[in-house]
């Protein structure tokens, strides 16, 4: 069949009901089989809040009330969370709205690292697949583990349109890299491409159903997925083809997703999903689908942080410093992540933040506890009537204060999860 990828511009007005209308038209009622667990891929690329950075509140709201008109049960639908041991998935869940979300809706809320949580070998879960991946093999010679309770299930991964320092844009096949690989995932960084593809390839074998819904009310250019400059673009995407809806996302961005984006032009080769926009069927507002953003991309203007990863894990400093991120010596790199991007890049650029706070997106996201519709209301299309507010943001003290606690935080983790691995603990995340 066809790939197929919803397009719908959207407004804070009609967002929930735009939601539903771009997952109807995309298929999803049939890419998402009733009967097995729904897992909703939160895409939290940082625990502060930056518009375009990860899912929205209404992102998840809206696709939570669609599958539920759609007759999933409540009891079948959890909330998925990842993390890296520089992100804190914990505070990322109250930051962003989340876990107000998975609790009016009475959901599952699952963080896939906690230790209760079953790890299953890999070959245990895929077989003979194992054997086509690209590079995981490589990556992972003694092999490694995915959660348990992600084999048989749905997924439906809930990314923002953005770029990305390493990937150039990054959605819905990267939104995979947190769920399937635990903390030793940066491993596989140097051969970022040919892993997303490796993990599409899983993902097909085994989950029941696969579906993304992509927001694009807030889009971000610059270094992703964290230094970003939101821009407001104000639409929805959705489709049950993980290569068309990031290979639609990248055109609208202003790229070529065959020429420019090597994990799109890999999977689309290897034939996991199609990423050439014109064998795509674009359904919904083609006005909006035929939109060019003109983004400059992650490479023109990089921060201090993504130019030493490159040299890291492409560049020069590949010799000395890349196989220290396999050993004890690992927790030098977390140290500086947070140092500069939670202890300087976020207390200098909350001027930014408040700017581009001040819309009616901003205005809903920061009143949102307050304004959340009524679990039980499916009907409702959104929010129509938005008191124009000036969002509050942290000021620099508090942000360097909550830096510090995080930095803390990122210490003691790092110390128990980059020791050489043992099958207990892989099997744990």
């Amino acid at each position: 069949m066809r790939a197929k990828v919803a397009v719908v511009r959207t407004s804070p007005a009609t967002v929930l009901r735009d939601i539903g209308r771009a997952m109807e038209l995309a298929g999803s009622a049939t890419a998402i089989p009733r009967g097995p667990d729904v897992a909703l891929k939160i895409n939290l690329s940082w625990h502060f809040f930056m518009p375009a950075c990860s899912t929205t509140p209404w992102q998840l709201d809206g696709v939570i009330r669609q599958l539920l008109r759609e007759g999933h049960s409540r009891n079948r639908l959890l909330a998925c969370h990842n993390r890296t041991v520089v992100v804190d998935a914990r505070l990322g869940e109250r930051e962003h709205h989340y876990h107000t979300i998975v609790e009016a809706h009475g959901l599952r809320n699952l963080h896939l690292y906690e230790p209760d949580v079953e790890w299953v070998p890999i070959r245990d879960a895929v077989g003979a697949v194992a054997d086509r991946f690209r590079v995981l093999n490589q990556v992972y010679p003694q092999g490694f583990h995915i959660p348990k309770i992600l084999v048989g299930s749905s997924i439906v991964h809930l990314p923002t349109v953005k770029t990305h320092v390493f990937t150039g844009t990054t959605g819905a096949m990267k939104n995979a890299f947190g769920a399937l690989l635990n903390e030793h995932r940066h491993w596989a960084h140097p051969v970022i491409h040919e892993t997303l593809v490796d993990l599409l390839r899983i993902q097909q074998h085994i989950h029941a159903g696969i579906f993304a819904v992509m927001d694009g009310t807030w889009a971000g250019d610059g270094p992703g997925p964290r230094c970003l400059r939101p821009r407001v673009c104000n639409v929805i995407l959705a489709s049950a083809d993980m290569v068309a809806i990031d290979a639609v996302a990248a055109r609208l961005m202003g790229f070529d997703p065959l020429s420019d984006l090597r994990y799109i032009r890999l999977a689309h080769d290897d034939g996991l999903g199609c990423g050439d926009p014109r064998e795509i069927e674009v359904v919904g507002d083609l006005d909006a689908a035929n939109e060019n953003w003109r983004f400059e991309g992650p490479f023109r203007h990089m921060s201090f942080a993504a130019r030493m990863q490159h040299r890291i894990y492409w560049g020069r400093l590949r010799r000395p410093l890349e196989w220290t991120l396999r050993t004890v010596l690992a927790p030098w790199s977390y140290v500086a992540s947070v140092l500069y991007h939670d202890l300087f890049w976020y207390p200098t650029h909350l001027g930014r933040i408040q700017a581009a706070l001040e819309n009616p997106w901003g205005w809903l996201w920061s009143s949102w506890p307050q304004v959340m519709w009524p679990a039980d209301d499916l009907s409702t299309p959104g929010w129509p009537n938005l008191t124009p507010t000036r969002p509050l943001v942290r000021t620099r003290l508090q942000a360097i204060a909550l830096g510090l606690r995080i930095l803390g935080r990122t210490l003691i983790q790092s110390q128990r999860l980059d020791r050489p691995p043992t099958p207990h603990a892989a099997a744990h995340g």
